[in-house]
């Protein structure tokens, strides 16, 4: 496997992302992690991701100096970079000239990690330091018009160093240099393939659960519905799936997800009609983090209170829930230097009821969860549902929620979907949804004035949530959208589309 510390920066996960990409297995740790237990998982190399410090800061994050004695090859990226200059006998400095963006490469070493590239490469960059000393046994091998030492490395020890960032699109020939990385340098075996991660977290859920039973909440997102897949798999009768009805999810898909699990041999559903309990509690609440918590706490009493007659009967121990990646990531549980963007409500569900956590999926990105269900024959037209967030439409009703905005939002949704998908252009899109705004404005129908809602269209391109663009839906598209939404849904006068990227926005609104 490749190991990758961590330094804060979301492009870590980018990293890791890339090298599972190439076949390889990839793990992230903490910056600090001891290198006794990295040497322990007998990796074939290690990588250091950016950051958003500064080395040249007292207390910045270094990792533990005895990796640099393992005799396992290492590669720096941006901040890593600075990282090896500085902690192996070089200097950095604050660069006189920030680069931003793209750059041009200069290579002048077309060896090692950057065989195979031409003289001149587009990359990219995102700093301020730079390397202004190499280390003792070091040579620069690429360099910009703003920086020097852009590349350098030690090929006796197998220590490299890039200021750019490889594993974004940005740069046009990243995966051509890690590849380098991994298999030349590195010597690294492909070992990481869906089929056999579904054989290996099935094998994982039996020997880990035994004879006990597990409970699972269905979400009728992609991930649960995955995750409780996987551990019907393995445990069969003894997964007792509860679906909370919160009254915030799609429209038709409580339905659409029950009928599919009870076809599909899950004997053990309860499905809860909780809809007029959470709309109560919601009423007059507008900040987004006391939602999401209403919404968490609300959900943890009607679970508890749907399975209380199941343990009775049972020896429930595991919980399952259908964490992955990104989820880890934005509830800042991955890394101490990384900021923490929005709570995710599933992560007090153990410790307020005692279960053991069990996360099938929490090493994978949506495209690779999606492989999975794949693999276990799920039908395409729900793995491919667009990402679902787990508080729902509560997150997509910018302020107060009321059932009247409650049944324009889900109809209005409904129809965006709907006409995406008669147009083949819902698979092109990573994430599509609907949101209303906390406004009312003017409108004309029929020469009568109008004063309704206003309906914001979201829809992103993206590889796994990190980072994301905003669709190009034609624009004959967008007005036929426009039109239906309108002409279907009472109390929307006005449709607008987000064209904002992720960063600087979320891809949800709150």
């Amino acid at each position: 496997m490749i190991i990758i510390l961590n330094f804060g920066s979301q492009f870590a996960h980018l990293i890791a992302r890339r090298v599972r990409d190439l076949g390889v297995k990839a793990e992230i740790l903490l910056f600090d992690t001891p290198a006794s237990e990295i040497q322990k998982l007998n990796p074939a190399g290690i990588i250091l991701s950016g950051g958003p410090a500064s080395v040249l800061k007292k207390g910045s994050p270094r990792p533990d100096k005895v990796i640099f004695k393992l005799g396992i090859p290492v590669l720096g990226i941006c901040y890593g970079h600075q990282v090896i200059a500085q902690m192996l006998g070089g200097k950095v400095v604050k660069g006189t000239h920030r680069e931003f963006g793209k750059e041009i490469l200069s290579i002048q070493d077309r060896k090692d990690i950057f065989q195979g590239l031409t003289a001149k490469e587009a990359v990219w960059f995102s700093h301020g330091d730079q390397v202004s000393i190499l280390p003792k046994g070091f040579k620069k091998t690429a360099s910009t018009t703003g920086c020097k030492y852009a590349a350098l490395a030690d090929p006796k020890n197998n220590f490299y160093g890039i200021q750019f960032h490889p594993e974004v699109t940005h740069t046009q020939h990243g995966e051509k240099l890690l590849k380098n990385f991994l298999f030349f340098i590195c010597n690294a075996k492909k070992n990481w393939k869906i089929s056999t991660v579904t054989e290996n977290i099935i094998a994982k859920v039996t020997s880990e659960v035994g004879s006990k039973h597990v409970v699972v909440g269905i979400s009728g997102g992609v991930d649960s519905l995955v995750a409780a897949t996987l551990i019907y798999r393995a445990v069969g009768n003894r997964l007792h799936a509860v679906f909370v009805d919160t009254g915030l999810l799609r429209k038709g898909e409580v339905e659409q997800v029950a009928s599919y699990l009870r076809k599909n041999g899950f004997k053990q559903l309860h499905v809860i009609d909780a809809s007029k309990l959470f709309l109560k509690r919601l009423k007059g609440i507008t900040d987004p983090e006391q939602k999401r918590k209403i919404i968490g706490h609300s959900f943890i009493e009607v679970f508890e209170k749907a399975i209380k007659n199941e343990l009775k009967k049972h020896p429930i121990v595991y919980l399952a829930q259908g964490t992955i990646y990104p989820d880890r990531i934005e509830s800042a549980s991955t890394s101490k230097m990384a900021a923490k963007i929005k709570s995710h409500h599933n992560l007090a569900l153990p410790q307020k009821m005692g279960f053991k956590i069990l996360e099938p999926l929490k090493d994978l990105y949506k495209d690779e969860v999606r492989g999975v269900g794949l693999t276990l024959g799920l039908p395409r037209e729900l793995l491919w549902r667009h990402p679902f967030p787990g508080p729902g439409l509560a997150v997509r009703i910018v302020g107060e929620i009321t059932e009247e905005q409650l049944q324009i939002l889900s109809e209005a949704d409904a129809v965006f979907i709907e006409e995406l998908r008669k147009a083949g252009e819902y698979e092109k899109i990573w994430q599509a949804f609907a949101a209303l705004l906390p406004v009312k404005v003017v409108g004309v129908m029929g020469d009568i004035r109008t004063y309704e809602y206003v309906i914001a269209l979201r829809a992103v391109d993206s590889v796994d949530g990190m980072s994301a663009d905003w669709h190009k839906i034609p624009n004959e598209l967008l007005e036929k959208i426009s039109s239906a939404i309108i002409g279907k849904v009472r109390g929307v006068n006005r449709v607008l589309y987000d064209i904002t990227q992720k960063p600087p926005a979320t891809i949800e609104y709150e």
